[in-house]
């Protein structure tokens, strides 16, 4: 079954299979049910780590930002080194340098910037599925679409892998390999920059390719891209399409607009900027774009931490939520074949995964930050025992005879 495809569209059709297979038994579920406990006994386990670590991480990272503003140093004068500032914190605003330009010979691309990346696309098969299940029969059904789209991907697509490899293959490989490349050397002002504040410059913009002609008469420019493919309106699989991205601008007039600017915290060593440990054991090795003063930078990282922290506390309380249900997912495995007992388990089993998860889960934090902060930690187990404590009084009371 096909579906018509307009001018510029990629080509989509699609085959429906059903399989079917004989309806399990209790046994059978009680055995997949027993496999999903293990997995759900190692994320409960899991959870608990994640946690519990997590609040010594937070307190640590803040702990060490605080020192850090403490001792930091800010230049105001980037003309020359000031040997004064040897092996100290120190922070500096200015535009990005680089020694020489970054050049892509095989499309004449040349660009004063800190990275140039060689995106490469290719015109693929690509395959989508959509499963359902219903018993027909005293059998357990499976019926899946299986839809297929020609689209631009990064990734080269294995279509032996296709439910129906004829007619949809894809190539083995590219003719073009995507490839990004770093300046050498990478300084503001005398400073030059390690290689791990290099690497924080991973903001990319595309290249455009308006006033660039082709070096390979196969080529052609079409939207930013060059398209090895005489019609880039209609293109087929196996043509490859090529896009150029920079990050860094470090260039003078350059028609792309001024050198980028960063913000910098880091230890000085002679005319380098590497990394500096705080007596906390963390490392501080900062850089964001645009013209910060010190205090801002630390705010930021402040930011993150806490972005940071949230994020792994719901991550761990998830995994957490989701071990406890698949611990107690076997009873309602044993209640299965009763439909409305079935759904008042599964209600009561979700209501009681969240409230373990979300008590266990406070308390686990509030042990994180026992040794650190204690009042927290006690008003912490205390809130601990609150969904509990909801719950419970849910439950109507049992009448007297």
């Amino acid at each position: 079954m096909s579906s018509a495809n307009l001018p510029g569209e990629g080509t989509r059709n699609e085959h429906v299979k059903v399989t079917s297979r004989k309806k399990p038994g209790i046994l059978e579920r009680m055995s997949e049910t027993a496999c999903g406990m293990v997995v759900g006994v190692g994320l409960f386990a899991l959870s608990f780590y994640i946690l519990f670590t997590n609040e010594g991480r937070a307190l640590k990272t803040a702990t060490s930002l605080d020192e850090g503003l403490s001792q930091v140093v800010p230049l105001h004068d980037i003309i020359t080194v000031d040997p004064e500032n040897e092996g100290r914190l120190v922070h500096l605003s200015g535009a990005l340098r680089t020694s020489q330009p970054l050049y892509d010979p095989n499309y004449g691309i040349s660009i004063h910037a800190v990275k140039l990346k060689r995106q490469v696309e290719m015109y693929q098969w690509v395959e989508y599925e959509d499963s359902r299940e219903y018993e027909e029969n005293g059998e357990v059904k499976t019926e899946t679409k299986y839809t297929y789209n020609t689209e631009w991907k990064s990734e080269v697509i294995n279509s032996r892998n296709f439910d129906k490899e004829i007619g949809h293959t894809n190539p083995s490989a590219m003719a073009v390999e995507s490839v990004t490349v770093v300046a050498p050397y990478v300084s503001v002002g005398p400073l030059y920059l390690s290689a791990g504040l290099v690497e924080k410059v991973d903001t990319f913009k595309q290249l455009s390719l308006v006033r660039l002609s082709p070096l390979d008469a196969f080529v052609t420019v079409y939207e930013d891209s060059f398209y090895h493919t005489h019609n880039p309106r209609r293109p087929e699989v196996g043509d490859v399409r090529v896009s150029f991205y920079y990050a860094g601008l470090s260039g003078e007039n350059s028609p792309l607009g001024p050198a980028q600017v960063v913000s910098i915290v880091a230890r000085q060593r002679k005319d380098q900027l590497v990394p500096f440990k705080t007596k906390s054991g963390d490392v501080l090795e900062i850089l964001y774009q645009g013209a910060l003063s010190a205090q801002e930078v630390f705010e930021k990282e402040h930011e993150s931490n806490q972005m940071k922290t949230w994020a792994l506390r719901a991550g761990g309380w998830l995994m957490m939520f989701l071990g406890i249900s698949l611990m107690t997912r076997i009873l309602h495995t044993i209640v299965d074949w009763l439909p409305i007992v079935r759904d008042l388990v599964s209600l009561g089993l979700r209501i009681f995964a969240v409230s373990v998860a979300t008590s266990l889960s406070l308390l686990t934090i509030a042990a994180g930050w026992l040794f650190y902060r204690p009042l927290w930690a006690v008003l912490l187990a205390g809130l601990a025992a609150v969904p509990i404590i909801l719950t419970r009084a849910r439950v109507p009371p049992k009448k007297h005879q």
